[in-house]
């Protein structure tokens, strides 16, 4: 009872739960794909691609590429999935290259239109000044301390 209190309190005070975008697998660019040429060996392979993301055990001939985002604000979720097929350990066919966006399209879609604003990180001397005054640590009159200890004789140890 408590938690649909506390969903209809906070769904009539506007405010929205977070979901936070998930992003899963290894992007392969369109570039990265027209690297990719029959007879290279899989660290070639590897090499353009990166790792695999699945290696079946059962069809060793074949690595998938995956990769998917979703509950990206304003952005459908996003699948892409490239599949390589070797013969004799050398790249044989690619699948799915066609349907993969080129890096600069892959960035826009992630939100590369959008306004950021520098901020100056520079410090002039007054703000310097003044930090460091605000800053300054308290004096305190700590006692003395003894420069020598007041007995060098030590009780014996217990036997």
């Amino acid at each position: 009872m408590a938690t649909l209190t506390v969903a209809a309190a906070l769904l009539g005070t506007g405010c929205a739960i977070y979901k936070p975008e998930v992003a899963q697998g290894n992007f392969v660019s369109r570039e990265q794909a027209a690297r990719l040429a029959p007879g290279m060996t899989r660290d070639q392979v590897r090499q353009v691609l990166g790792t695999p993301l699945l290696q079946d055990l059962f069809r060793a001939s074949r690595w998938d590429y995956v990769f998917t985002l979703k509950d990206r604000k304003d952005v459908d979720r996003l699948n892409y999935r490239l599949s390589v097929f070797f013969e004799n350990d050398v790249l044989a066919a690619v699948e799915g290259a066609e349907t993969l966006p080129t890096e600069t399209e892959f960035v826009r879609v992630l939100g590369d239109q959008k306004d950021y604003k520098p901020r100056n990180l520079q410090a002039d001397p007054d703000k310097l000044q003044g930090f460091a005054e605000k800053n300054r640590p308290p004096e305190s009159k700590l006692p003395e301390q003894p420069t020598t200890p007041g007995s060098t004789s030590f009780p014996p140890l217990p036997q």
